[in-house]
């Protein structure tokens, strides 16, 4: 999809040729003479229609107004998250038939991250899957513009529409990845995906096979991997976007591209889900794509473990023992906890990049969905700045997560009579001891873990693929570098000010 930044006022946006228009309506609009501006006051006045996020007024065929669709949406008090709202709720009307032209409108002042939220949302509603779905009706729209109010506006806002345009670009590949079935994501396909971002400016990409990874000694990789019959890949990608005595943030993404649970085999309703136990994997090549777009000047390496977790004759056992790449040996209580197994030998390889900053991202704990649910991604830091700025990236961009404790008393159940340690400790603190045990394989590196179990992919009629928390992870990324603007609003005649 194509994206533009205009500049538009009402008086303009109403002479503009396209499918759809969607306005965003502030709260305390300041009706011009303009055709849209009567439009709004009237539906406002007749209660037709609030100003309130989510609110939408569908029109058709305005007189003097060129668009054939208007949709009035609310957006309250115009912040990054009402505008994000506002414009997923118009979903519905960007993927009617024969829209192939959409103009995204501010009535008003817009601010500078209600831009980036509202392209990130266009690529948001706008999202469908097609990869195995070939009869399903073709998506229409090709072209989005973003309207705001004057040259001033669009030069103050161009950096935020590029970010916007690189996260809805990441986001949406994220997405895609971890909505294919299994058997059109295996860790051969996901390689094969990383690859292609290599054609990116700046990108590299390497992939190692079974042979590669046993060479290295990635013994608890391996283990998880044995029970199926497609081969693991452990890839690695590189983002040279600083000096190269920079040292680099390093994320690492559990790709266990389906989970069955291994010999301690999950449950049958909704294993279909477990196609989403790549979300880690996913994210990280979301925000690869994005670093593509962006090319800040900063340096990135993305690890992505992938394999099958499944039982077979040849599959690893409760009461097995295994030694990871890092030396320690580890005693298997329970086959379905593999996901701290191939992150483990992941985070061992990760210490040869020296990285400024290691961060984690994995669908790790079912008790991270029980602390959480939904909202919040679970957050896991050893260091206090790393911790305090991946939650203020996710409350920026609009992806946030919550801090968990790691005090030692919760790795006491991680002892094990017959190894190092055991890869699991119980139902208590679930989440917790799963990061209590990644910690024993990162030493003294700034580390986080993101346990993304409740916010990767949404179930029901909605089930699908999220794409968080690619958005956290680029905004921290960008802030790193001191490249992400601050919200300031852009002046507007369409707006009175706020009162006092």
């Amino acid at each position: 999809m194509n994206f533009e930044l205009k500049a538009l006022g009402l008086s303009e946006a109403a002479t503009e040729k396209c499918d759809l228009l969607v306005l965003l309506v502030a709260e305390g609009f300041d009706a011009g003479s303009d055709p849209l501006a009567a439009v709004v006051a009237r539906a406002l006045k007749a209660k037709d229609f609030e100003a309130q996020p989510g609110k939408t007024l569908e029109l058709y065929q305005l007189p003097a107004v060129a668009a054939r669709r208007v949709v009035l949406a609310g957006v309250g008090g115009g912040t990054a998250k009402q505008v994000h709202k506002a414009v997923v709720a118009c979903a519905s009307a960007f993927k009617g038939a024969g829209v192939q032209e959409a103009v995204v409108c501010f009535a008003g002042a817009a601010r500078i991250d209600a831009v980036a939220a509202a392209v990130q949302a266009v690529g948001e509603a706008t999202y469908v899957y097609t990869a195995t779905k070939p009869q399903a009706k073709a998506f229409a729209l090709a072209r989005v513009t973003l309207a705001v109010g004057d040259k001033k506006a669009v030069q103050a806002a161009q950096a935020a529409f590029a970010r916007g345009k690189a996260l809805a670009a990441g986001v949406g590949l994220a997405r895609e990845w971890a909505n294919r079935p299994a058997n059109h994501a295996t860790p051969t396909l996901l390689a094969q995906a990383a690859q292609a971002l290599a054609d990116l400016p700046k990108v590299q990409c390497k992939v190692l096979g079974p042979a590669e990874v046993e060479k290295l000694g990635m013994g608890a990789f391996m283990a998880v991997a044995r029970g199926s019959h497609e081969p693991l890949r452990f890839i690695e990608l590189r983002y040279q976007g600083g000096a190269k005595s920079d040292a680099p943030v390093v994320l690492v993404g559990k790709g266990i591209t389906f989970d069955a649970g291994g010999i301690s085999l999950k449950p049958a309703a909704e294993m279909d889900e477990m196609k989403f136990d790549m979300g880690g994997a996913a994210s990280v090549l979301g925000v690869f794509r994005a670093l593509g777009e962006l090319q800040p000047a900063i340096n990135v390496v993305g690890l992505i473990p992938a394999c099958e977790n499944l039982p077979d004759g040849r599959a690893l056992k409760p009461s097995d023992v295994v030694t990871s790449l890092h030396g320690q040996t580890i005693e298997i209580l329970n086959t379905d906890a593999e996901g701290r197994l191939v992150l483990c030998d992941a985070l061992a390889y990760a210490a040869r990049f020296k990285p400024a900053a290691l961060i984690d991202i994995a669908t790790l704990t079912g008790a991270c969905v029980i602390a959480l649910g939904g909202v919040r991604s679970g957050l896991f830091a050893n260091d206090e700045a790393l911790g305090a700025a991946l939650y203020a990236a996710g409350e920026a961009a609009l992806d946030p997560c919550w801090r968990m404790p790691l005090d030692d008393d919760y790795a006491e159940g991680l002892k094990s009579s017959f190894a190092d340690v055991a890869n699991v400790a119980g139902r208590a603190a679930g989440a917790v001891t799963a990061a209590k045990f990644l910690q024993r394989f990162v030493g003294d590196v700034p580390w986080a873990h993101l346990d993304i179990a409740g916010t990767a992919w949404k179930s029901g009629a909605a089930k699908g693929g999220t794409g968080r928390p690619v958005s956290l992870l680029v905004h921290y990324l960008l802030e790193r570098e001191g490249k992400v603007a601050t919200a300031t609003p852009a002046k507007s005649r369409q707006r009175k000010p706020a009162a006092s």
